[in-house]
């Protein structure tokens, strides 16, 4: 008899099957090809209009982009991101440790302030501040019920600048408390238990174990509310804080150059949310040492990676 295996052998090789002569063929996209003329279509009639259309004045945009009054405006606002990020960010950790904790009136009365401020805009958030002094005229801090050691006028405590960093501030302390309870759901509950076993406190647990395991959820996030902050703060010009837009607003009413102004600001924000984006990718590698074993590209490497692909990908082509 003969064998299955000897068969095959016998059977004759086809040809022009062997790996050898197999030519791989790309596969074709031509979708792609047509999105990335489209949009190269769309960006070409956007530097068009930008460079034909006389009424964008860059030469107004050049003289005014770097005057000292846009320059103290940009810092005013950098200035509230920061503090009105630093309480939230502090507010946020306190709320979501409360909301929490085992004990209902800490968690009912993080989950009323949490309710409160995001369900509330926070221009009317502002709006209420700055006018504080309708229903408080005098503020006092003491004892409760007791001897007052500080009391004034609430217009001389609450300035309008004060009024701007509560109301981003507090307001932007409800989103952080979500954000902060969120990563601290994210650790595994198996390391608590651990590091309870080990002996260490509730707060050592929190400060030592739980906290820097969070970071990694809670990074992202708050990069973006930073973000985020940094444009909001532009509602403070309502109430009179001399912050960058409200500082544009101040010379276009008086020159009547109101588009190159706003381009003045627009370039201005789109700067520092980019400073903003770079420190923010840093900050999330940094948290990812202990998460993967090779870190992700910087943004220059990635930037080289993505036009050594095209440029790899147009010579294969050719």
């Amino acid at each position: 008899m003969v064998s299955n295996r000897e068969l095959t052998d016998l059977q004759p090789e086809p040809t022009g099957t062997r790996a050898a002569d197999i030519r791989a063929v790309p596969v074709r996209h031509p979708g792609r090809w047509l999105g990335a003329a489209a949009v190269a279509v769309l960006m070409a009639q956007l530097v068009h209009t930008l460079l034909t259309n006389h009424r964008f004045e860059w030469g107004v945009v050049g003289q005014y982009f770097t005057t000292k009054s846009v320059l103290v405006g940009l810092l005013h606002t950098v200035e509230l991101t920061v503090l009105a990020m630093a309480i939230g960010i502090s507010l946020g950790v306190i709320l979501a440790i409360m909301r929490l904790s085992q004990n209902r009136v800490l968690s009912m009365t993080s989950w009323a302030y949490i309710w409160f401020f995001r369900g509330t805009p926070l221009l009317v958030q502002l709006i209420f501040w700055y006018n504080l002094s309708a229903l408080f005229p005098r503020l006092s801090v003491g004892v409760p019920f007791g001897p007052e050691f500080i009391s004034g006028s609430a217009n001389a405590f609450i300035t309008t600048y004060v009024a701007g960093i509560l109301g981003l501030g507090l307001n932007e302390g409800a989103y952080m408390a979500e954000i902060v309870r969120a990563g601290i759901l994210s650790v595994d509950e198996g390391q608590v238990e651990a590091a309870y076993s080990l002996g260490l406190k509730r707060v050592q647990v929190l400060w030592r174990i739980v906290l820097p395991q969070a970071m990694k959820v809670v990074i992202p996030p708050t990069g973006n509310q930073t973000i985020g902050m940094l444009k909001s703060s532009s509602l403070v010009s309502v109430i009179s804080v001399p912050e960058l837009l409200f500082t544009v607003q101040i010379i276009y009413a008086r020159t009547y150059q109101t588009i190159p102004l706003l381009i003045v600001a627009s370039l201005w924000y789109l700067a520092v949310t980019t400073v903003l984006t770079i420190g923010q990718y840093y900050v999330e590698r940094h948290f990812a040492k202990g998460a993967s074993r090779q870190l992700p590209p910087s943004p220059l490497r990635k930037l080289g990676n993505d036009l050594k692909a095209i440029y790899d990908a147009r010579r294969y082509v050719h």
